[in-house]
């Protein structure tokens, strides 16, 4: 009996082992160059039927008289490249926001407070509200979905007003993020959301933190790239493979010495510190040959 029992152990995690297997291979094996075309074509149409109503500050089933958002000038198209897949993106400006201090649009990787509304397209006449964020909430644009992290980079925030009392601001940036599935939670359902969404948010940008600086070396989270001059996502670039990105490694090439005192001409900016003859073109806090101690 306690023989047959082991079997039949063996024999169900033998079958679990395999279904877990299959599983990922449908989701390593899923299309999304497929799924980015369906979902274009999702948004397209959701945007011929429906406008913006002014006076509710809402998206709404288009009527006579009423311009859709597929011919409204404010509906603006973002081409983003993830993964080496070709998404489009689509945002509205309400209003743009004027902050104060002056602060420019936020990167990919700073934080911003905000406040948000989510809706999931359920066909292409109706979409349903799934989440509805009314306080106050910071978020760092390198751990939410990539829709969030390139579309607030469109907005601005507003004008901090508070004398006493709770924080209060006004002329903020508001506007809707039209989000194809690939930028978002693609084929795994999450909470409500079902699996290959099209979703739309209606943001409101308060302020932000510019520059956000996540391991604290001196650099912008946002310029820890490989090469400024090719477009790169920071989250995916680690120069010393230790398994963890750069903007988060405060040793981007782990030779010991911190990346902000890597800094041999003391400006500040270790990017433009070359001391190695034989890599003119490596800056010395990604290169293990020089350990330059400022």
């Amino acid at each position: 009996m306690i023989k047959i029992k082991n079997i039949l152990v063996v024999a169900i995690a033998s079958i679990l082992i395999y279904a877990c297997s299959a599983s990922n291979s449908l989701v390593n094996n899923f299309d999304d160059a497929g799924q980015a075309i369906i979902d274009n074509d999702t948004l397209i149409k959701y945007f011929s039927n429906h406008y913006y109503d002014v006076a509710l500050d809402s998206i709404k089933p288009i009527s006579t008289g009423k311009t859709a958002l597929i011919a409204d000038a404010n509906l603006i198209t973002q081409d983003v490249n993830y993964n080496n897949i070709d998404y489009k993106l689509y945002y509205y400006i309400v209003k743009q926001g004027v902050p104060n201090p002056v602060k420019g649009n936020p990167t990919v990787m700073d934080s911003v407070l905000t406040k948000y509304e989510g809706s999931q397209i359920i066909t292409t006449t109706f979409a349903t509200l799934f989440e509805v964020q009314r306080s106050a909430t910071w978020f760092s644009l390198d751990a939410v979905i990539k829709g969030w992290s390139y579309g607030f980079t469109h907005f601005k925030g507003g004008k901090n007003i508070t004398t006493n009392g709770p924080i209060t601001y006004q002329d903020t940036g508001k506007g809707f993020l039209f989000i194809p599935s690939g930028l978002a939670y693609k084929n795994r359902s999450t909470g409500t959301i079902f699996p290959n969404s099209c979703l739309i948010f209606k943001i409101e940008l308060l302020d932000l933190v510019e520059n956000t600086d996540h391991d604290n070396d001196g650099l912008a989270s946002y310029l820890e790239i490989v090469d400024a001059t090719v477009e790169s996502d920071p989250t995916q670039v680690d120069s010393d493979g230790d398994l963890i990105a750069n903007y988060k490694d405060a040793d981007d090439d782990n030779d010991g010495v911190p990346t902000k005192r890597e800094d041999a001409n003391k400006d500040g900016d270790p990017r433009n510190d070359f001391s190695d003859p034989s890599n003119p073109t490596i800056p010395d806090y990604l290169n293990p040959n020089i350990k330059v101690k400022n």
